[in-house]
């Protein structure tokens, strides 16, 4: 390791294949499970979170006709959660601690509705643009800012996913390079917090899996 990013670095080649990224692979395995007539416990495990975020992404949505539309959400939640859980693991690459990776879901996302938003719901979307109760004034300035909120949307999904990320196992590796160095006394404390903070990160890893789906839910919402 020459320095402490180069361990986000995916350098891990075999015959010219980055093998770093097959780890998101990983939550194909899972699938052919789901086919089965008896679910096993597994699968009725994951049912229940799937059939709560079915409920709430509705509710966000409002969509009573079409249905079967969350399952995209659905879907991404899971992947985003698997590979920051999977992240945590020694020797597997987190690739959602990357922009290619959290940019290449976030910007299809948000270019589709935003064409679906102009396209479909032109006068909608030009009144999304000026706030109710906005001062004639204040009404160019309003149009300016809100034009860059959304424009700037896939890149604050992409950065706080790969942030976040980044954060956590920097201070996992930094904690795990002082302890070797440390009195035998204080190993148990180091340790000790040291599980803390793994638990912390699973819960950042499901929580910002749950807020990229949350973000991507409202964000259709407001084209529809």
């Amino acid at each position: 390791m020459t320095n402490l990013f180069s361990i986000f670095d995916p350098s891990t080649n075999m015959m010219s294949l980055p093998l770093n990224w097959m780890s998101s692979l990983l939550c194909i395995t899972m699938l052919p499970m789901s086919f089965w007539v008896l679910k096993n416990r597994q699968m009725m495990l994951w049912s229940k979170p799937f059939t709560l975020l079915n409920k709430e992404f509705n509710m966000l949505l409002n969509f009573k006709i079409n249905k079967g539309t969350t399952l995209i959400f659905i879907s991404l939640f899971s992947m985003i959660m698997i590979n920051n859980i999977l992240g945590l693991f020694p020797y597997i690459f987190t690739s959602t601690s990357h922009m290619i990776m959290t940019l290449s879901m976030a910007l299809p996302l948000w270019l589709s509705f935003m064409m679906f938003g102009w396209m479909k719901n032109t006068e909608s979307m030009f009144s999304h643009l000026v706030p109710t109760g906005t001062p004639i004034v204040l009404m160019p300035f309003m149009v300016c800012i809100e034009t860059i909120s959304n424009i700037i949307r896939p890149g604050t999904l992409a950065v706080r996913l790969a942030a976040n990320m980044i954060a956590g196992h920097l201070i996992l590796t930094l904690l795990g390079n002082t302890t070797m160095n440390m009195s035998i006394n204080i190993l148990p404390t180091m340790i000790a917090i040291q599980m803390m903070l793994l638990m912390l990160e699973m819960a950042v890893a499901i929580i910002q899996g749950y807020v990229f789906a949350v973000l991507s839910t409202l964000y259709a919402s407001e084209v529809n």
